[in-house]
């Protein structure tokens, strides 16, 4: 029962991610050619500043605190790793 919340909060996390990065990068284009697993920097759809547009929207949206040495690529490089690391930031955040 876990395992199926957890997977349908990630779920809902890349649909939010991915709305704010396609209206916001994509300018409202189809991002539909745009999987979970892409990355942003590679297929160009973010810039260093635009890494900062993505971190200001999740600690906002999910009231989170992204620290300077999370912003690696392990976290932030594509949509899947942006919504497992939310999720990882706020099941921290319950357990406290």
């Amino acid at each position: 029962m876990l395992e199926e919340t957890l997977g349908v909060e990630q779920n809902v996390l890349s649909g939010e991610i991915r709305a704010f990065v396609v209206e916001t990068f994509l300018l409202g284009q189809d991002g539909n050619g745009l999987s979970d697993d892409d990355s942003l920097l590679s297929e160009r759809v973010l810039d260093s500043t635009g890494i900062l547009e993505v971190v200001t929207f999740i600690e906002e949206k999910y009231g989170i605190k992204v620290e300077d040495e999370e912003m690696t690529a392990d976290n932030l490089d594509s949509i899947g790793k942006l919504a497992g690391f939310v999720q990882k930031k706020l099941a921290t955040a319950d357990a406290r």
